[in-house]
Protein backbone atom coordinates (compact mmCIF):
# COMPACT_ATOMS: atom_id res chain seq x y z
CA UNK A 1 0.00 0.00 0.00
CA UNK A 2 1.02 3.48 -0.81
CA UNK A 3 0.47 6.60 1.07
CA UNK A 4 0.98 10.15 0.31
CA UNK A 5 1.04 12.89 2.90
CA UNK A 6 -0.04 16.38 1.61
CA UNK A 7 -1.39 19.71 2.84
CA UNK A 8 -5.36 20.02 2.38
CA UNK A 9 -7.29 22.07 0.70
CA UNK A 10 -11.21 23.13 1.16
CA UNK A 11 -12.12 20.39 -1.30
CA UNK A 12 -10.61 17.80 1.39
CA UNK A 13 -12.49 19.32 4.44
CA UNK A 14 -15.75 17.30 3.70
CA UNK A 15 -13.48 14.14 3.71
CA UNK A 16 -11.40 14.90 7.26
CA UNK A 17 -14.38 16.47 8.81
CA UNK A 18 -15.81 12.70 8.50
CA UNK A 19 -12.57 11.36 9.86
CA UNK A 20 -13.59 14.00 13.22
CA UNK A 21 -16.38 12.40 13.12
CA UNK A 22 -15.11 9.12 13.27
CA UNK A 23 -12.77 9.98 15.99
CA UNK A 24 -16.01 11.47 17.75
CA UNK A 25 -17.37 8.01 17.76
CA UNK A 26 -14.11 6.13 19.09
CA UNK A 27 -14.42 8.83 21.89
CA UNK A 28 -17.91 7.52 23.09
CA UNK A 29 -18.57 11.68 22.26
CA UNK A 30 -20.30 12.38 18.80
CA UNK A 31 -21.92 14.87 20.07
CA UNK A 32 -19.18 16.61 21.17
CA UNK A 33 -19.15 17.68 17.73
CA UNK A 34 -21.06 20.48 17.29
CA UNK A 35 -18.83 22.90 14.48
CA UNK A 36 -20.82 22.29 10.71
CA UNK A 37 -19.06 21.40 8.02
CA UNK A 38 -19.42 24.32 6.26
CA UNK A 39 -17.65 26.51 9.42
CA UNK A 40 -15.01 23.86 9.40
CA UNK A 41 -14.59 24.69 5.76
CA UNK A 42 -14.38 28.31 6.60
CA UNK A 43 -12.21 28.06 9.49
CA UNK A 44 -9.25 26.02 7.74
CA UNK A 45 -9.69 27.92 4.26
CA UNK A 46 -11.10 31.33 4.22
CA UNK A 47 -9.76 34.48 5.12
CA UNK A 48 -8.32 34.39 8.68
CA UNK A 49 -7.60 30.11 8.65
CA UNK A 50 -7.47 29.22 12.34
CA UNK A 51 -5.63 25.78 11.82
CA UNK A 52 -3.64 24.16 9.24
CA UNK A 53 -4.36 20.60 7.81
CA UNK A 54 -2.24 17.32 6.46
CA UNK A 55 -4.16 14.83 4.85
CA UNK A 56 -2.76 11.17 4.69
CA UNK A 57 -3.84 9.51 1.40
CA UNK A 58 -3.84 6.23 0.34
CA UNK A 59 -3.65 5.68 -3.74
CA UNK A 60 -5.35 2.13 -4.30
CA UNK A 61 -3.44 -0.27 -6.58
CA UNK A 62 -6.08 -1.25 -9.07
CA UNK A 63 -8.54 0.65 -11.19
CA UNK A 64 -9.63 3.40 -10.53
CA UNK A 65 -7.05 4.67 -9.03
CA UNK A 66 -9.08 7.45 -6.98
CA UNK A 67 -7.04 8.62 -4.16
CA UNK A 68 -8.86 8.08 -0.78
CA UNK A 69 -7.86 10.62 1.95
CA UNK A 70 -7.37 8.02 5.49
CA UNK A 71 -5.99 10.11 7.95
CA UNK A 72 -5.46 14.02 8.84
CA UNK A 73 -3.05 15.83 11.07
CA UNK A 74 -4.78 19.19 12.25
CA UNK A 75 -2.67 21.63 14.12
CA UNK A 76 -2.26 25.09 14.92
CA UNK A 77 0.14 27.74 16.01
CA UNK A 78 0.24 28.18 19.34
CA UNK A 79 2.45 29.97 22.47
CA UNK A 80 3.99 29.07 25.63
CA UNK A 81 5.24 31.75 28.16
CA UNK A 82 8.13 29.46 28.73
CA UNK A 83 8.95 27.66 25.80
CA UNK A 84 7.85 30.23 23.48
CA UNK A 85 6.94 29.21 19.49
CA UNK A 86 4.94 26.33 19.96
CA UNK A 87 2.73 23.90 17.73
CA UNK A 88 -0.89 22.40 19.21
CA UNK A 89 -1.66 19.20 17.78
CA UNK A 90 -5.48 19.13 18.26
CA UNK A 91 -6.20 16.09 16.44
CA UNK A 92 -4.39 13.76 14.48
CA UNK A 93 -6.75 10.24 13.14
CA UNK A 94 -5.70 7.64 11.00
CA UNK A 95 -9.42 5.52 9.66
CA UNK A 96 -9.71 2.34 11.67
CA UNK A 97 -8.73 0.00 8.43
CA UNK A 98 -5.91 1.95 7.80
CA UNK A 99 -4.40 2.07 11.24
CA UNK A 100 -1.03 -0.42 11.62
CA UNK A 101 0.79 0.85 8.06
CA UNK A 102 2.72 3.37 9.52
CA UNK A 103 0.38 6.63 8.51
CA UNK A 104 0.12 8.04 11.80
CA UNK A 105 3.57 8.26 12.40
CA UNK A 106 3.89 9.52 8.88
CA UNK A 107 1.86 12.81 9.96
CA UNK A 108 3.31 13.27 13.11
CA UNK A 109 7.00 13.21 11.29
CA UNK A 110 5.29 16.02 8.75
CA UNK A 111 4.11 18.17 11.88
CA UNK A 112 7.69 17.86 13.32
CA UNK A 113 9.20 19.01 10.41
CA UNK A 114 6.94 21.95 9.71
CA UNK A 115 7.88 22.45 13.64
CA UNK A 116 12.03 22.09 12.69
CA UNK A 117 10.95 24.69 9.55
CA UNK A 118 9.41 26.80 11.79
CA UNK A 119 12.06 26.71 14.82
CA UNK A 120 9.06 25.93 16.87
CA UNK A 121 10.29 24.87 20.48
CA UNK A 122 7.77 22.47 21.03
CA UNK A 123 4.83 20.21 19.84
CA UNK A 124 2.32 19.72 22.05
CA UNK A 125 -1.03 17.58 22.22
CA UNK A 126 -3.68 15.66 24.23
CA UNK A 127 -4.15 12.18 24.81
CA UNK A 128 -7.15 10.59 26.63
CA UNK A 129 -5.92 9.02 29.51
CA UNK A 130 -7.91 5.08 28.42
CA UNK A 131 -6.60 5.15 24.69
CA UNK A 132 -4.77 2.91 25.21
CA UNK A 133 -3.33 2.13 21.92
CA UNK A 134 -3.02 5.76 21.11
CA UNK A 135 -0.39 5.59 24.48
CA UNK A 136 1.52 2.63 23.53
CA UNK A 137 2.25 4.35 20.20
CA UNK A 138 3.43 8.01 21.98
CA UNK A 139 5.23 6.15 24.24
CA UNK A 140 7.22 4.11 21.32
CA UNK A 141 8.16 7.63 19.93
CA UNK A 142 9.82 8.66 23.09
CA UNK A 143 6.97 11.06 23.98
CA UNK A 144 7.33 12.94 27.59
CA UNK A 145 3.97 12.34 29.24
CA UNK A 146 2.84 14.80 31.84
CA UNK A 147 0.61 12.87 34.11
CA UNK A 148 0.35 16.39 36.89
CA UNK A 149 -1.49 18.58 34.06
CA UNK A 150 -5.15 18.80 33.68
CA UNK A 151 -6.92 20.09 30.98
CA UNK A 152 -9.33 23.30 31.85
CA UNK A 153 -12.05 24.00 29.09
CA UNK A 154 -13.65 27.36 29.44
CA UNK A 155 -17.03 26.05 26.92
CA UNK A 156 -19.61 27.94 25.25
CA UNK A 157 -22.70 27.69 27.19
CA UNK A 158 -20.23 28.99 30.16
CA UNK A 159 -18.21 31.61 27.67
CA UNK A 160 -21.80 33.75 26.68
CA UNK A 161 -23.64 32.72 30.22
CA UNK A 162 -22.53 35.77 31.66
CA UNK A 163 -23.44 38.55 28.98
Amino acid sequence: MSFHIRWATAADAPAAYRLIAELAEYEKAPQEVTVSCEQFVEDGFGAQPRYRLLVAEHLPDTSPRVPKIVGIALFYDAYSTWKGKTIYLDDLVVTEAYRRYGIGKQLIDEVLSVARAENANQVRWHVLNWNEPAIRFYQKMGLKMEANWITCKYEKNLLYAQL
